[in-house]
């Protein structure tokens, strides 16, 4: 059916109609609401704002921007909105009994992070790009960008995806935005000053193998049988000399292999031992980690996700158990 009759029977109050309208762009705006607010909770909300001031306004819809446009436009207000009022997640304290973590080498501002599931990615990354994006999809959806990204201020984080994560001219994004191209232009600018700043270019760093190929199953391989086994010298010879390692909800960060094989020396030396579910997350390999008891069964303790490098592992990202639902992921299992 053509577009222009279902927006004129979405008008009429047609649910079936609207539903078919925007149902192709759900998964792109979800990533989208994601982007901006760095929480797959957060952005699942935004989402449904979205979808209801999308059917409330729907008669305001002129047609002389795409319907894709006018979607996006909505759920950027929205996403704003949320940013304005947020009541972000709280930063949470220490809770793994019986282990004593090193000093951090510093604190997360960004507690309110969230994991994106592989799954909700398929059919959202394809999605068209206007010709002045600047960015490959999947390394604007990894955790390291998504990260970056919280830490501007919103309106340069909305121009920001809006124009080179996504592409749209300068003026369609004036027009998103109720703003000037001047403005846009402007806060672009300081958008991308901020961002180099939070995400400074590696030096020498090498582009992660692709997704799925024998390199990449390689470096996993590894990385599962040195933690499944509590061998720290494996483990650390898959790690880069300034490996990143964070847990939000908690803030603790820290940054290079000796102070990140002290962190994981203290969970193996506790005795912990943890049985792996391979999963992915943010367009990177994640496993869903369950702790060994013993009376057989492993209970999900939380997901951890690998940026990589080469064939190296550069940031480990640990994620609380409260996520393992979105992957999939049973709350425990049969120990192996």
């Amino acid at each position: 059916m053509a577009a222009a009759d279902l927006v004129e029977r979405a008008r009429a109050g047609d649910n079936d109609a609207f539903r078919e309208l925007t149902e192709p762009y759900l998964r792109e705006l979800q990533v989208h609401c994601y982007r901006m607010l760095g929480s797959l909770e957060d952005a699942e909300d935004a989402l449904q704002n979205t979808l209801l001031s999308a059917w409330q306004s729907l008669g305001g819809f002129e047609g002389r921007a795409s319907l894709r446009t006018w979607l996006y436009r909505i759920a950027t207000h929205r996403c704003l909105d949320a940013r304005r009022a947020a009541a972000r997640r709280p930063a949470k304290e220490w809770d793994v009994p019986g282990v004593e973590p090193p000093e951090p080498t510093r604190l997360g501002e960004v507690v309110w992070l969230q994991p994106f599931p592989g799954a909700l990615l398929e059919g959202a990354v394809e999605a068209p790009l206007g010709p002045e994006a600047r960015y490959e999809q999947t390394e604007s959806i990894s955790l390291a960008f998504v990260t970056a990204l919280q830490v501007l201020p919103p309106r340069q984080l909305a121009v920001l995806v809006l124009r080179d994560v996504l592409g749209f001219r300068a003026s369609e994004v004036a027009d998103m935005l109720d703003s000037t191209v001047t403005s846009v232009n402007s806060a672009l600018k300081r958008a991308r000053a901020g961002l180099q700043r939070h995400r400074p270019p590696p030096a020498g760093q090498q582009p992660p193998p692709p997704a799925g190929s024998p390199a990449e199953d390689a470096i996993v391989a590894r990385f599962v049988h040195a933690w499944e086994s509590a061998d720290l010298d494996a483990l650390v010879a898959l790690l880069t000399d300034d490996v990143f390692m964070s847990m939000p909800p908690m803030p603790f960060e820290y940054q290079g292999q000796d102070i990140v094989a002290r962190f994981c020396a203290g969970l193996f030396d506790a005795g912990r031992r943890f049985d792996l579910v391979p999963s992915r997350a943010n367009g990177q390999p994640a496993f869903g980690a369950y702790l060994r008891t013993p009376n057989g069964i492993s209970h999900g303790v939380g997901l951890y996700v690998l940026t990589l490098t080469g064939d190296r592992i550069c940031a480990l990202t640990r994620f609380d158990n409260s996520v393992l639902p979105w992957f999939g992921l049973p709350r425990s299992l049969p120990s192996r």
